[in-house]
């Protein structure tokens, strides 16, 4: 089972197996085009924001960054081909938290999150909004864990998928609450979303950029965002850790990672410039239109992310019953 330990003992590890092909690989990289797979379809908001940063890598290393979506599994299907294909730096996988730190969990899956990869860097940070229908008399988080405890016959909830992190960001406020949940999964937020604008179900855990934007036009109302801190997008929206439920967090990253054993020298190419692109005035324009937050750190900063991270959606999965009971 995947494990903070393993991440670690496996992080200090890559070095040593990279250090035989550094100076044989890194040298005239890139020479040719570098393909990064999306692991969703064309047009969502990752997408554009990898295609974004792709741009921008092609420019600053004079060849192409072509974004391919390998779509399939909720990204099992790309992260697997990425983990499968030569550590020379020309496959790179546009990971989310799912692949890495979720799916693993639960099932599984064609590659070893811990030894198959390398963390480049971090693209951005991703919160997350508790969102309710505009018509239900709940103005608060308070008032409505005092709506979810009061339905008799189970609070019903909007989720983007089973283990999806609306999914599981919801068990886990519920869970936290000692309330039962009944979800009705969707294939996506936005559809989940939709659903709750319309009032079908009342409540959903939506991503900030969208639940803003739906909030505006008044048919849905936002009561606490899943971050540790409140987000400059709407600094008057509390964290659900403020309101009663201390060290709750439930976000998301978006991240480059290669193949493991991918020399450093590469690894650390692709970062620097990973940082500076999250840091140009047009990028970030565009991701905090998005409500998503620029982040571009190293890849040991990266590799620390996900190792924190690793125990808090493990411990998410197994509120729902989900978790992957096979010794590995």
């Amino acid at each position: 089972m995947l494990s903070r330990r393993r991440f670690v003992a496996a992080l200090a590890a890559v070095p040593v197996a990279k250090a035989t092909i550094t100076s044989a690989g890194a040298a005239d990289w890139p020479s040719r085009s570098v393909h990064i797979l999306y692991p969703y379809a064309a047009g969502s908001t990752g997408d554009v924001t990898t295609r974004l940063i792709a741009d921008q890598l092609s420019k600053s290393f004079g060849q192409p960054f072509v974004v391919e979506n390998r779509v399939g599994a909720n990204g099992i299907v790309a992260a697997g081909g990425v983990a499968r294909s030569p550590p020379d730096g020309y496959s790179l996988l546009l990971a989310t938290t799912p692949q890495i730190e979720i799916s693993p969990v639960m099932t599984k899956v064609p590659y070893d999150p811990v030894r198959d990869f390398v963390p480049i860097s971090a693209i951005s940070m991703n919160s997350f909004a508790l969102v309710v229908n505009a018509k239900l008399p709940v103005k608060s988080l308070a008032e409505f864990i005092g709506y979810a405890r009061s339905q008799s016959k189970g609070f019903a909830y909007a989720e983007a998928g089973v283990g999806s992190i609306p999914h599981l960001a919801m068990a886990m406020l519920l869970d936290r609450a000692g309330i039962s949940g009944i979800n009705v999964s969707y294939n996506g937020t936005q559809p989940a979303l939709t659903d709750v604008v319309s009032g079908h179900l009342p409540a959903t855990f939506g991503l900030l950029g969208d639940a803003l934007s739906q909030g505006r036009n008044g048919t849905v109302r936002l009561l606490a965002v899943s971050s540790e801190r409140r987000s400059p997008l709407q600094p008057e929206l509390p964290t659900i850790a403020e309101s009663g439920f201390p060290d709750y967090r439930a976000v998301s990253w978006w991240g480059l990672m290669a193949p493991a054993g991918t020399p450093k020298a590469i690894v650390d190419q692709i970062a620097l410039q990973v940082g500076r692109a999250v840091k140009d005035q047009k990028i970030v324009e565009q991701m905090t239109a998005f409500g998503i937050e620029p982040l571009g750190n190293s890849p040991a900063d990266f590799a620390a992310m996900i190792s924190a991270d690793i125990d808090l959606w493990k411990k998410a999965v197994k509120v729902t019953g989900l978790e992957f009971h096979q010794v590995r």
